[in-house]
């Protein structure tokens, strides 16, 4: 039952595997970083469901620095990983990366002010027997040949798919990591996030391939 300290972002969904870089301001979540850094903390960055609080105006850089902007309430399944501090600015603002490692559901919360922490638990996929892997590979192998061939020209997207980190990955990380190369809207990844299923990640993927086409982020 790992604890995790949660910084809400609209819109922002994060997978496992998939590194999360952020500009942090608010004095708050400066204060979150530390404690995550200093008490081997995770850290996990969601979407959210809804405002609880409004910041009152719209604020500049400076304003912001010193005083907290809104308030969210977080979506319950989301990524989470250890924190590494990049860089610190001579105004105090931090460049962080979240390594996302696992995927969590929230659980109790051991702390409001001036951050949430909660107590988790790991979400983990269904179990596959062997046909189920068989067909996991299949539909991985399906959309590599698919993203492929629909970024033909561009060179960047090539170069990702054909590395050998992109054509060795196990399909379940895979499932993970295709869904966050493509663009895809919020509430779609957030309904991907929160699948057990590996399998229906890649079918999801597959559709809206074959629907939308594949705007990579």
């Amino acid at each position: 039952m790992p604890d995790a300290a949660l910084f809400p972002i609209p819109n922002s969904v994060n997978f496992p595997g998939v590194p999360c870089s952020l500009h942090v301001f608010e004095p708050r979540y400066r204060q979150m970083v530390r404690q995550c850094i200093d008490q081997q903390l995770l850290m996990g960055v969601c979407h959210t469901e809804k405002v609880l609080h409004h910041k009152e105006r719209e604020q500049s850089i400076a304003e912001a620095l010193s005083s907290n902007q809104a308030t969210y309430k977080p979506q319950c399944i989301f990524s989470a990983g250890p924190v590494e501090l990049l860089e610190e600015l001579d105004d105090g603002r931090m460049l962080i990366q979240v390594a996302n490692e696992i995927r969590l559901k929230l659980g109790e919360e051991k702390q409001t002010l001036p951050f949430g922490i909660w107590t988790c638990e790991e979400l983990l996929d269904t179990a596959l027997d062997d046909a189920g892997e068989l067909a996991l590979q299949q539909s991985q192998a399906k959309v590599l040949q698919r993203l492929l061939a629909i970024t033909h020209d561009n060179a960047e997207a090539q170069g990702i798919l054909t590395s050998s980190h992109w054509q060795s990955m196990p399909a379940q990380t895979f499932s993970f990591a295709v869904a966050g190369l493509l663009g895809m809207p919020p509430d779609t990844g957030q309904t991907m996030l929160e699948m057990t299923s590996p399998q229906g990640r890649l079918d999801l993927v597959l559709e809206m391939i074959n629907t939308v086409g594949a705007p990579l982020s």
